[in-house]
């Protein structure tokens, strides 16, 4: 009995953290143009709404495809997942999102925690639910890394309440001037 207690408080831990993060990627486009949340800004070409694209994908593999529940619709292929094109619109991705959620979500109500799934491109493919969502929630939060370093680049957004510019221009100032002293 202690074990399915465990087992379920583990189950909504970690689906509740995946919840908050999904909705945290999506408000990193909130008040950009369109031009903006598609621009590549590293020589990968790294960017906003492929950040969220490729989360969608890879969601819906991993919470279709490894328990035999696909997603029912189609799913971008590798390679073409990191990035929009100009036919893409931002509603068409944010809502292909959503609907995975959505279907995520009901995979996640329906199995145990260690219900056994299959992931062919990985080393040891079989797994449980436990191991996909820990690596579901592990890179959407690696993701979400890259949207706040992409979004500070874009406007000096940064998710830290209370701190204003001023503040951000004198810590920079001071990281700068370590840095100088560090390398004279």
């Amino acid at each position: 009995m202690l074990g399915l207690v465990i087992d379920d408080f583990a189950k909504e831990y970690l689906h509740s953290d995946l919840r908050e993060i999904r909705e945290t990627m999506l408000a990193k486009l909130d008040g950009l143009s369109e031009y903006d949340i598609r621009r590549p800004l590293t020589s990968t070409g790294t960017n906003l709404l492929g950040l969220v694209k490729h989360l969608a994908t890879w969601e819906a593999r991993y919470f279709g495809e490894v328990f035999d529940r696909p997603f029912p619709e189609t799913v971008p292929e590798r390679g073409t997942d990191l990035w929009a094109t100009e036919h893409e619109s931002r509603e068409e991705i944010t809502g292909f999102y959503r609907r995975v959620w959505e279907h995520s979500d009901a995979t996640i109500a329906a199995l145990d925690v260690d219900s056994p799934g299959h992931v062919p491109w990985w080393p040891r493919p079989d797994v449980k639910l436990f191991n996909v969502l820990v690596h579901i929630l592990t890179e959407t939060n690696r993701h979400a890394g890259h949207a706040d370093i992409l979004r500070e680049q874009l406007d000096g957004t940064v998710d830290a309440p209370g701190e204003d510019a001023a503040f951000w221009e004198a810590r920079r100032t001071e990281i700068e001037r370590a840095a100088q002293a560090a390398g004279a």
